[in-house]
């Protein structure tokens, strides 16, 4: 059975591409859309890199995404997210 290991402290995502966050550094990060509505998740190696990677995460959803420590993560809107490890 897989299970989550809390490394940081939860926080809420940026808005803007401008201020995206790499979540600490987080190779894996837990993304809880506690709104109402889909939210627009954007993924990009750096701040105001050329490419950015887009998916939609429904209401009230948990997502774990994978990437490098140095990729950044911003949201259409604010949603919670925490570095985790998942361990067996």
């Amino acid at each position: 059975m897989q299970r989550t290991k809390i490394i940081g402290t939860e926080i809420s995502t940026e808005t803007v591409a401008g201020s995206a966050s790499s979540i600490s550094n987080a190779t894996c990060v837990r993304l809880h859309n506690n709104t109402t509505g889909i939210v627009t998740v954007g993924v990009s190696t750096s701040v105001g890199a050329a490419t950015t990677n887009y998916f939609s995460m429904p209401a009230s959803s948990v997502e774990f995404l994978e990437k490098f420590p140095t990729d950044v993560i911003w949201s259409s809107v604010a949603i919670k997210a925490a570095k985790v490890g998942l361990t067996n």
